[in-house]
């Protein structure tokens, strides 16, 4: 069957799996503010889902609630079938399934880089000292750091951090990675030396949710963009459809706003 004709079940461009991340009937109130109403969510193995919207409309609550760094009023949020934990060890093992990447770097300012890498593998999962470096080491190479391994944070250009961030994050072999906005804090020239690694860990296969405003890489590496608005899931589809064919007016409102400039 041709796909590419058809226009209202488009296909992903890439296999992906199972479901890995689901949220069913999830809200979330801040005081009087409805900010995640009823979202029903399916992401699948190897999915890379991109979020975006106007500011204010959820989109980093639904990202920071996946691991629990926000919690729900009610509904259901499970990882590859198990639903989150309250707390403890149950939750700490969760999060050590799910990386996530922040806006704000959130490295440890007094540890080198290397050791940011290898903390959470020799804590969390109980990796030898030289396993978790000749390990962190790979990570770094593949992310285009290695020569600062052995630095302390404050002596990298923000885009060298946040690109330590996504090797610690990966260093814990996670299922899926969560990104909040993880460019947003960048001077221009520093944003695509972080979004080239993620759009190649997109096309490694690594499950992802980003949350972002950088619409170039929506339309590169997504197979599904999201959009929220309101503190709603108002629309998602393919990229291509999306940006050249979206349905609703609120989506169609926000493109014109940001696409033209």
């Amino acid at each position: 069957m041709d796909t590419a004709t058809t226009d209202d079940a488009p296909t992903s461009p890439r296999e992906t799996g199972e479901p890995l991340v689901e949220l069913r009937t999830v809200n979330k109130h801040f005081g009087a503010l409805h900010v995640l109403q009823n979202i029903e969510l399916t992401v699948h193995h190897g999915e890379v889902v991109v979020v975006i919207g106007p500011s204010g409309s959820g989109k980093s609550t639904l990202c920071r609630a996946i691991n629990r760094l926000e919690t729900i009023d009610d509904g259901e949020i499970t990882v590859d079938g198990i639903p989150l934990p309250e707390e403890g060890k149950a939750l700490a093992h969760l999060r050590a399934d799910v990386g996530m990447v922040f806006q704000s770097f959130n490295l440890f300012s007094h540890k080198t880089v290397l050791d940011n890498v290898t903390l959470g593998p020799r804590k969390v999962r109980g990796v030898p000292k030289a396993q978790a470096e000749s390990e962190a080491m790979a990570l770094l190479e593949r992310v285009g750091v290695e020569s600062q391994a052995h630095k302390m944070p404050a002596q990298l250009s923000g885009g060298q951090q946040q690109r330590v961030a996504i090797a610690r994050a990966l260093a814990m072999r996670p299922k899926v990675m969560l990104f909040d906005e993880p460019t947003s804090a960048l001077d221009p020239e520093m944003v695509n030396e972080v979004l080239d690694v993620m759009v190649a860990l997109a096309r490694e296969g690594m499950t992802m949710i980003v949350v972002t405003h950088e619409m170039g890489f929506a339309r590169k590496a997504a197979d599904r963009v999201v959009f929220m608005a309101d503190g709603q899931i108002v629309e998602e589809a393919e990229p291509d459809e999306f940006f050249t064919n979206a349905r609703t007016e609120r989506a169609r409102d926000f493109l014109s706003k940001i696409l033209t400039h």
